[in-house]
C-alpha cells in the first residue's frame, strides 16, 4: 500500500507535545471509529461484522475492567473517581447565581455508558417527530422504533425474553424497593397516569424505569458490542490514545494524529467516524480546523470548514432534587451500615440479585404538570434512598445516609435553552470551556416552576405526606413560584445527558450534519453520537445514543463507505 506523504497535510502545531512524527503505513483502515463509548462500541460491531473491513477503535481511557463498572449500583464509587471519569466542570453559570456544575463524563472503554445509572428510556415518539422537522430526514418514531425492536432482548420479570439483540434491557418491576408502592399510591390519589412501560406503546405516566442490566450486571454498549467485536481478525482497539485531529487532504479527510505514551503518529482511514460525545466530539472537529471561524483562527488553527453551529446548540436535562427522611424503612437500611452492605453483597454473589443489582433510580416517569398541555413535560425520579452529594474533590463515594429517606426529583423534559461547548486551547489536555446557559429562557424558568408545583402535588398526596417524616433541606411545600425558582438558581444541575453540539439538519446554516451524519463541507467524516441529536429526548439519552449509531450503521452500510 501506498505511503502518503505527511507533507500533503497541513500539520501545524497541536499542543505542547512536539514529539517526532511518525506514520503508521502498515494498515490503511476502511473506519477510524473515535471514542469506544455507548455509539462507537455499537458501531465497532456492526462495520466490522463483515470480517473484511478493517475497523479501528481509539479510546483515550482505559478498559472497563473495574469491579464498580459492571456492579449496578457501583455508580456511585464511580462519581468522582478519575481513572475512570473526566471530572469536568461547567462554566459559571449567571442564571444559577454564579455556581459551577459538576459534569462527570466518562474516560474508560463503554464511556458515559460505563458509570451511568444505567434507566433505559427510548424517548418519547413526538421527539423523534420533532428530529425529523428539524430536518434529520428519515429519523422519525416510525424509523427509530422499528431499530429499537431490532436491538434489543427484553427481560421481563419472570426472566422470559422478546427480542434478540445484543443490547440486553431488564425490567426490574418485581425487584425494587418496597417503598416506591407509596409513590404509585400518590399517582393513583392525584388520578394521574400510571404506565407499565415507559418503553412501550404508552410511555406517558409514572412507572418503573428499565435499566440495561444482563444477569444483574451492568450491560454497556461495550459489553454488548465491543468486547464481542474485539474477538474477530479485523477489529483493533488502542486504548489510552488521544486523537489530537482529523488529518485532511483538501476538505477530504484521510487520517489522523494520534498521540499516545508520548508519541505521535499518522493512522490512515477510508471513512473517520467521530463518537468521542456531545462534550468532546466538537472540540475534535474544532481542533481539526472545522467550527467557528473566528475562534479558530484566534487558536491559530487553519480553517477548513467555518461553521458556527460546532459546538452550538448545547442542549441539556436540568433537575432539582428533594429530600425527605422516611418514616419506613428505605434502601438506606439496607446499604448504610456496615453488615448491610455485607448481607447486600453476599445476597448478590449468590443470586446476583438485590439491591447491588439495581440502579439507585427506580420510579418516576414522565407526566404533565398541566393537563392542558399536549405532551409530558416534565421528568420525575422516585428514588428509594438518600445521599449527600459533595462537590469534586471533596470525597470519593455517595454513601446512602444513616436513616431511612427518599428523594423526589423533577426535570425539564425539553429544555429551551442552548448553550456552547469550545475548546481553550489547542491542548489536547485542556478541558473544554462548558457553558450550557441553563434557565437561560423564560420558558425554562417557567418549566422549572411547573416542575416544582408538580413535586408539590405529589409529595402532599396522602400517600407521600404520610412517608415523611421531615424534609432534609428546602422543602417545595408552602414554597411560592419565586421561591420555587430561587431554589432552583441555588441547587439545581446537571443531569448528565448533554447533546447537540454537532447536531444534524437540513444545511449547514442550523446544523453540522446531514441526515446521514456526515458532516457539512467534507468527504470522508461522519460525527455519530449524543452530539448528533438535532434535538434533546424527553428523558435519558443512553438509549436513543445507542439506536442512533445502529441507524447510522445501517446507512453506512447501505450506501457503502465513501471513497474518494
Amino acid at each position: 500500500m501506498a505511503r502518503h506523504p505527511v507533507t500533503s497535510f497541513a500539520l501545524g502545531t497541536v499542543g505542547r507535545d512536539q514529539a517526532p512524527m511518525t506514520e503508521r503505513a502498515v494498515k490503511k483502515y476502511d473506519y477510524i471509529i473515535i471514542g469506544a463509548g455507548s455509539a462507537g462500541s455499537v458501531l465497532a460491531d456492526r462495520l466490522s461484522a463483515d470480517g473484511r473491513s478493517q475497523v479501528l477503535i481509539v479510546e483515550s481511557g482505559g478498559m472497563d475492567r473495574s469491579p464498580y463498572i459492571h456492579l449496578p449500583v457501583g455508580y456511585g464509587r464511580l462519581f468522582y473517581d478519575t481513572r475512570w471519569n473526566y471530572c469536568l466542570n461547567a462554566e459559571p453559570q449567571e442564571a444559577l447565581n454564579g455556581r459551577v456544575d459538576y459534569w462527570p463524563r466518562g474516560h474508560v472503554v463503554g464511556g458515559s455508558g460505563s458509570i451511568n445509572a444505567m434507566v433505559y428510556c427510548r424517548g418519547l415518539p413526538h421527539d423523534f417527530e420533532d428530529w425529523e422537522a428539524a430536518g434529520a430526514k428519515g429519523w422519525n418514531w416510525q424509523s427509530v422504533r422499528a431499530t429499537y425492536d431490532r436491538i434489543e432482548t427484553r427481560v421481563a420479570p419472570d426472566g422470559s425474553k422478546s427480542g434478540s439483540g445484543a443490547l440486553y434491557v431488564s425490567d426490574v418491576s418485581a425487584r425494587i424497593h418496597p417503598l416506591n408502592r407509596h409513590y404509585f399510591k400518590g399517582l393513583q390519589e392525584l388520578q394521574l397516569p400510571i404506565t407499565a412501560n415507559m418503553n412501550g406503546d404508552q410511555p406517558e405516566g409514572g412507572g418503573i424505569y428499565q435499566i440495561n442490566t444482563r444477569n444483574g450486571r451492568r450491560w454497556s454498549s461495550a459489553r454488548a458490542h465491543l468486547h464481542p467485536a474485539l474477538k474477530r481478525a479485523n477489529v483493533t482497539l488502542r486504548t489510552r490514545s488521544r486523537v489530537a485531529r482529523v488529518l485532511f487532504e483538501g476538505t477530504r479527510a484521510m487520517g489522523i494524529e494520534l498521540r499516545h505514551r508520548g508519541g505521535r503518529e499518522v493512522v490512515h482511514g477510508r471513512e473517520i467516524i467521530l463518537s468521542a460525545g456531545a462534550v468532546h466530539s466538537p472540540g475534535l472537529l474544532q481542533r481539526s480546523g472545522i467550527g467557528p471561524g473566528a475562534l479558530l483562527q484566534s487558536l491559530g488553527i487553519p480553517v477548513i470548514v467555518a461553521n458556527d453551529n460546532v459546538g452550538g446548540n448545547l442542549q441539556d436535562h436540568q433537575a432539582v432534587s428533594y429530600y425527605y427522611r422516611a418514616t419506613e424503612r428505605s434502601l438506606n437500611n439496607d446499604l448504610a451500615p456496615l453488615w448491610g452492605k455485607v448481607k447486600a453483597a453476599l445476597h448478590y454473589a449468590l443470586t446476583r440479585k438485590g439491591p447491588l443489582s439495581l440502579s439507585v433510580n427506580q420510579s418516576g416517569g414522565f407526566l404533565r404538570s398541566s393537563p392542558d398541555l399536549p405532551y409530558a413535560d416534565q421528568q420525575i425520579y422516585f428514588n428509594p434512598v438518600t445521599y449527600t452529594v459533595t462537590g469534586y474533590g471533596k470525597r470519593t463515594v455517595i454513601n446512602p445516609d444513616p436513616f431511612p429517606g427518599f428523594i423526589l426529583c423533577a426535570q425539564t423534559a425539553r429544555p429551551s435553552a442552548r448553550g456552547r461547548i469550545d475548546i481553550r486551547a489547542t491542548d489536547i489536555d485542556a478541558a473544554p470551556a462548558i457553558m450550557p446557559n441553563s434557565l437561560s429562557t423564560e420558558k425554562d424558568r417557567a418549566a422549572a416552576i411547573a416542575g416544582g408545583r408538580l413535586v408539590e402535588r405529589l409529595i402532599s398526596a396522602p400517600a407521600l405526606a404520610r412517608l415523611v417524616e421531615a424534609p432534609m433541606g428546602p422543602d417545595v411545600r408552602g414554597m411560592s413560584d419565586e421561591d420555587i425558582l430561587a431554589d432552583c438558581r441555588a441547587r439545581s444541575g446537571t443531569v448528565y445527558h448533554p447533546v447537540s453540539t454537532c447536531r444534524m439538519g437540513a444545511s449547514a446554516e442550523t446544523a453540522v450534519l446531514d441526515s446521514e451524519c456526515r458532516v457539512f463541507g467534507t468527504t470522508g467524516l461522519r460525527v455519530i453520537d449524543a452530539s448528533s441529536f438535532p434535538n434533546i429526548t424527553s428523558g435519558n439519552t443512553n438509549a436513543p445514543t445507542m439506536m442512533l449509531a445502529h441507524r447510522a450503521a445501517d446507512l453506512i452500510l447501505a450506501q457503502g463507505s465513501t471513497r474518494a
